[in-house]
């Protein structure tokens, strides 16, 4: 389906499903200039180069606009075929390319990747209002809207325009002049920084990290968990030195395991702090900035908050939902806590610390505790969660069992990195789509978990 989310640029894992249609301005040596030819029109990155994304991307906006614009051209009254498909088959170019663009950005960037990233945050978000905010397109959407109990539209027909509809109004389509150009504003601005945020703490994660002088601080730690951080302390340049180097997340795994306390300390605010030293990628005033912007434009679009505007499309719907759940939670959860740094600080009393227990210790305690009360180690536990067995007796396993689905790997694939692995997905009667798994830790990857797709599939089309 078309959809104004449909122009942001998605990331992740990939399930690829349909096709598109070739670019008659772009060189035929630009991988983007048609569909991919091979399975599933599945991305080859065996030609794709950094320096086909820009003209691609930037072919692909001026195709959806002339798409748009022939849409909004005719002199016959809206209706489904002539309004809704053709939007439906518009901008198939500049999916196409975002979609790889997106994965790489988000999964295996570098500087050169980055700046086209930045230069085209702004044309993008003006992209976006450019047809959210048109109002001859809008007006035969309304149109439809509004008679779609009379159009004799089957539930899936008349979905998709509801969709529309409610895609373009939650956009800014029914305001004003002067209010669309405030949009304007805030949308290239907020698109601007969340780019730049996005960069400063990718860097900022990657220049980070705790470096330590003397083997036995590491205590605690594997033998293979120390030989790591000998390698990571290597490849910086650190000859006899050891490198903690940070993970996405706050909580740092080494802190479940290290003895010394002083270091867990460092790890812990080296985490927490890692985008707080006043540096090129300092974070925090963009935070502030987002943190203005974001209500300003829910209330623009006429919501009395960005809460209130972001989960007006979630199962949520509503702050007060929000707050009534965590005002449910907040006390047995409240109580779980504080039972579980109790038990926590008796054992440091019990082995004598002097010390009140700190965040930096409760990982490392809660480890103990779970020892000492439940005779559970996590490292005797971690072998039955080694990846491939997750993957196979887990993950396959149960979309086999539910859903009747197999997976077989394929090495035949180009791919983005060598971490990354596919597999062709195949049901009783056929195959389905491929699926693309990358699930280390990289430099240059986003922290998180999620899933997108390298090529789109229309409900309809």
């Amino acid at each position: 389906m078309f959809s104004l989310r449909r122009l942001a640029i998605p990331f992740g894992l990939a399930l690829l499903t349909c096709g598109s249609s070739g670019s008659a301005q772009l060189p035929s040596s630009n991988p983007f200039a048609a569909p991919s030819p091979l399975l599933y029109q599945a991305p080859d990155f065996t030609r794709i180069r950094i320096a086909d994304f820009q003209p691609a991307i930037e072919e692909g906006m001026r195709q959806q606009l002339a798409e748009v614009a022939a849409v909004i051209r005719q002199s016959a009254a809206p209706t489904f075929e002539n309004t809704i498909l053709p939007l439906e088959r518009a901008g198939q170019l500049l999916s196409r390319v975002q979609r790889v663009f997106g994965t790489l950005t988000s999964s295996n960037t570098n500087d050169s990747l980055q700046a086209i990233q930045r230069a085209l945050a702004p044309k993008l978000a003006a992209h976006r209002d450019a047809i959210s905010l048109n109002d001859s397109l809008f007006q035969r959407i309304k149109s439809l809207y509004d008679r779609r109990a009379t159009l004799g539209l089957d539930s899936l027909q008349r979905l998709v325009v509801e969709r529309y509809y409610r895609d373009f109004v939650r956009a800014g389509a029914l305001l004003g002049p002067a209010e669309k150009d405030r949009l304007r504003a805030l949308n290239r601005e907020h698109a601007m920084l969340t780019n730049e945020f996005g960069r400063r703490l990718m860097a900022a994660t990657r220049a980070g990290g705790v470096v330590v002088d003397e083997a036995s601080q590491l205590e605690g730690l594997s033998a293979g968990e120390i030989a790591a951080a000998a390698g990571a302390a290597s490849s910086r340049g650190l000859t006899n030195k050891w490198l903690l180097p940070l993970q996405n997340t706050t909580q740092q795994p080494a802190q479940s395991s290290l003895k010394n306390r002083a270091l867990r300390q460092r790890l812990f605010v080296a985490s927490t702090q890692r985008a707080a030293h006043g540096d090129s990628n300092d974070t925090r005033q963009i935070i502030l900035r987002i943190a203005q912007l974001r209500p300003e434009r829910a209330k623009v679009l006429g919501y009395p908050s960005f809460a209130a505007y972001n989960l007006e499309e979630q199962m949520a719907k509503t702050p007060d939902n929000v707050f009534k759940l965590l005002t449910q939670l907040a006390t047995p959860a409240t109580a779980k806590a504080r039972g579980e740094a109790a038990a926590m600080q008796a054992l440091v009393d019990k082995q004598g610390g002097g010390f009140k227990l700190e965040p930096w210790d409760w990982q490392y305690y809660a480890e103990q505790v779970r020892v000492a009360q439940y005779a559970l180690d996590e490292e005797q536990i971690k072998p039955y969660f080694e990846l491939d067995r997750v993957l196979r007796d887990g993950v396959f396993y149960a979309a086999q069992q539910l859903y009747g689905l197999t997976f077989k790997e394929r090495t035949d694939i180009p791919v983005y990195h060598p971490d990354v692995r596919v597999f062709e997905v195949f049901d009783a009667d056929s195959s389905l789509g491929l699926f693309y798994a990358d699930y280390f830790k990289r430099d240059n990857k986003n922290g998180g978990a999620w899933s997108s797709g390298f090529v789109s599939r229309s409900a309809l089309l």
